[in-house]
């Protein structure tokens, strides 16, 4: 493992677009290096954008993006309500968002789903942020489910003890509407940070694991100081 150091300095102001097609995508997926981000370099600026939730689960969303960004800079909330489980029928519709949001919004950093998630909503989602933002960094985040697509991830962000219990705390205290669900409780949740914490050895033995496709590291000094992952780590694999 290579242990890379990719953080600006304490005030910088950093531009993070977090994309996730449901309403606790997002969460699941990177929320504890949102919160790790947030410690770091709290003058961070967040987009927030759920695309797809009903008029409970939007308020769920809200709910737990407020706790999630509690100490960011400044913070922009978006739930919309494209059809769920539908996006691919109707993707000229969120294409045509895509393209708005990129004219709103230029991220430093953008949080989106795995390329090859088996879930049809997160795949198009992942497609259309690669063929949006073609000069960004992009890490694809990981979403436990039945279909049993979890891959081999080659980022990892540890997560110390304060921030997984957080992480946890959050999603299962804000989303009640998926509390019946046998798969969304702590046991799945942490099992998943576990095993990526050991793939990494985190020093608290739980991280979050992502798939960065490109990226460029340390060849110039304004590249190197571009860059905003605090203690990350990342594979061989890349």
């Amino acid at each position: 493992m290579l242990k890379l150091q990719l953080c600006k300095t304490a005030d910088s102001c950093y531009r993070i677009l977090c994309l996730g097609a449901h309403s606790d995508d997002i969460e699941i997926g990177c929320g504890g290096t949102i919160l790790t981000l947030l410690e770091s370099c709290p003058d961070s600026r967040i987009y927030w954008v759920v695309f797809s939730a009903n008029s409970q689960r939007a308020c769920e969303a809200l709910d737990s993006a407020n706790k999630f960004l509690e100490h960011a800079h400044s913070k922009q909330i978006v739930i919309e309500h494209f059809r769920e489980s539908f996006f691919p029928y109707i993707g000229s519709a969120v294409k045509e968002y895509f393209e708005q949001l990129s004219h709103e919004f230029s991220p430093d950093l953008i949080f989106t789903h795995y390329r090859n998630d088996l879930h049809q909503d997160h795949r198009l989602l992942s497609e259309l942020t690669w063929n949006t933002f073609r000069n960004h960094l992009i890490l694809e985040y990981e979403i436990p489910k039945y279909d049993g697509d979890l891959g081999v991830p080659n980022l990892f962000v540890p997560l110390d003890e304060t921030i997984y219990r957080r992480k946890l705390e959050f999603i299962l205290g804000s989303f009640m509407s998926q509390r019946h669900r046998d798969w969304f409780d702590q046991e799945t949740f942490s099992s998943l940070l576990r095993l990526r914490g050991l793939e990494c050895n985190a020093p608290s033995k739980h991280a979050e694991a992502f798939y960065c496709r490109k990226t460029i590291l340390g060849v110039a000094n304004h590249i190197a100081s571009d860059s905003i992952l605090p203690n990350a780590v990342t594979s061989n694999q890349a």
